[in-house]
């Protein structure tokens, strides 16, 4: 009689360095993905030029209001679907496998839609630096050259990256801080020191939806809180602590920042100011109150934002990768983690490879590098992020009406309810300003939810194949991800 292997000897699935980080290690991937220096300098001037002026503070408020009732949800399910599958994971637990892998691919492509602005950025930035200096290079240059640290980066233990991304965080916050005290000191501006930017008749006029187009990108990233739950220290409690400390932090500082910048212009002047100078706008303060140091050291920490955040996305989009191949739904290479460091290190070089293929057919087109390749790569990656994260609300609902794990109404079902509600709400007014987000009135805008839906379906028929053809492959799906 032969001997058969006992049921709980199956391989073992690759896991993650658990234990390598802690709540400020994830804080600090969250808050360098949303990028301070580059949100608050970069997208906010649009929304006070574009949206409603002196209320833009308000409405960084709102969204932080409305991720925070959405947080409630997320990390109330954290404990029983946290793993590196993201989003991927809350939703197949929720909604089933074929929608979670549905999910994925969305995610995915947001991702790596994202991903691709800020390189593009980063390189328009760096290129235009060097020119100041006399020396001309291509704007694709450097971004080769930071894909080439950052993946290396990635490739070391998740800790190295969380520590990087700290310092360069520390000194976006730093600079800011200085500029935002600098305004309170001098007493603000022409209209001294008030709270106009919250009051009700200043958010909620004309202008209110455009405004949240451009703040609600500034949460872009949020869901690493649970990717990085396997790697985390006491995930249980350091899920929960990362996700509302990040929350608070972005909506806060960010609130701060701007709401110091419009009482440097005044309230009554601080949209025609935005308007008659976009790139200037925060530049042309800090030469006044700090001096022209600083705006030369904004200018650099200005790219140090963008590489932290092309960094937080990388380690983001690896780990996707990495549970989707760990689970079989893409090749099991990626499932692989790093003998030293614990880092799945093959994903990221995949990943590397695919956003360098995506970059270079973006320069062989000839497309703009800004008007076309960021903007609407940008315009993607919001609609991207709104629609699965109303998936994952419906998840959350869906997963504790069957399962409510001895949790109250809150977390279950009306925290979740209010997050459907709100970002289906920030998802139809981001549709409805597209040529603005876009920054074209070019009918093909109008597509660009398409491509997101497209992504979508894309996932859900492979995953109804997996499940037709490869059947035991299908059942296997989510039985890799290790648990809470």
């Amino acid at each position: 009689m032969t001997n058969s292997p006992l049921p709980d000897a199956q391989p073992t699935a690759p896991q993650l360095a658990r234990g390598s980080i802690g709540p400020a290690h994830i804080v600090f991937f969250v808050v360098a993905a949303a990028a301070p220096l580059a949100s608050v300098v970069g997208a906010s001037p649009a929304a006070f030029a574009f949206g409603n002026g002196a209320g833009v503070p308000g409405i960084y408020l709102l969204a932080g209001l409305l991720y925070l009732v959405f947080s409630v949800g997320f990390t109330a399910m954290s404990r029983f679907a946290g793993s590196a599958g993201g989003f991927y994971t809350y939703v197949a637990k929720g909604l089933g496998r074929p929608v979670g892998v549905a999910a994925a691919s969305m995610a995915i492509l947001t991702y790596k839609s994202i991903q691709i602005a800020v390189y593009v950025l980063f390189g328009i930035f760096v290129s235009g630096a060097l020119s100041r200096l006399g020396v001309e290079v291509v704007w694709w240059v450097p971004i080769i050259v930071v894909k080439g640290v950052i993946w290396l980066c990635g490739a070391r233990n998740i800790a190295f990256s969380g520590k990087l991304l700290g310092a360069c965080m520390l000194a976006e916050v730093a600079i800011l801080l200085l500029l935002d005290l600098g305004i309170l000191l001098r007493g603000g501006g022409p209209a001294g020191i008030n709270l106009t930017s919250f009051a009700p008749s200043s958010v909620f006029v004309p202008g209110i939806g455009v405004a949240l187009v451009f703040v609600v990108g500034s949460f872009m990233g949020f869901e690493a809180t649970a990717i990085f739950s396997e790697e985390a220290r006491h995930p249980e409690r350091t899920i929960p602590v990362a996700t509302f400390s990040a929350v608070a932090l972005i909506a806060g500082f960010y609130a701060f920042s701007t709401w110091c910048i419009t009482l440097y212009y005044g309230p009554a002047a601080a949209q025609d100011a935005a308007l008659a100078g976009l790139d200037s706008f925060f530049f042309t303060a800090a030469a006044d109150v700090l001096g022209p140091w600083s705006v030369a050291t904004m200018e650099l920490l200005l790219i140090v934002s963008l590489f932290a955040s092309a960094l937080s996305f990388h380690n983001t989009i690896n780990r996707y990768f990495f549970a989707l191949g760990r689970e079989g739904v893409l090749h099991r290479g990626l499932g692989q983690v790093h003998e030293v460091h614990g880092s799945p290190h093959i994903a990221g070089r995949a990943q590397s490879i695919i956003a360098l293929l995506l970059l270079l057919a973006f320069v062989i087109s000839g497309l703009d590098p800004y008007a076309v390749v960021f903007s609407w790569t940008s315009a993607i990656a919001v609609i991207g992020i709104l629609l699965v994260q109303i998936l994952v609300s419906v998840s959350i609902i869906a997963y504790f009406r069957s399962l409510p794990q001895g949790l109250g109404a809150w977390p279950r079902v009306i925290a979740p309810s209010l997050a459907v509600a709100g970002l289906a709400l920030a998802l139809t007014v981001v549709i409805l300003n597209l040529p603005l987000l876009a920054g074209t009135d070019n009918p093909i805008v109008w597509f660009l939810p398409l491509i997101v839906v497209a992504a979508g379906l894309f996932g859900l028929l492979y995953a109804l194949v997996l499940r037709a053809r490869r059947p035991a492959l299908y059942e296997a799906l989510g039985q890799a991800v290790a648990e809470i």
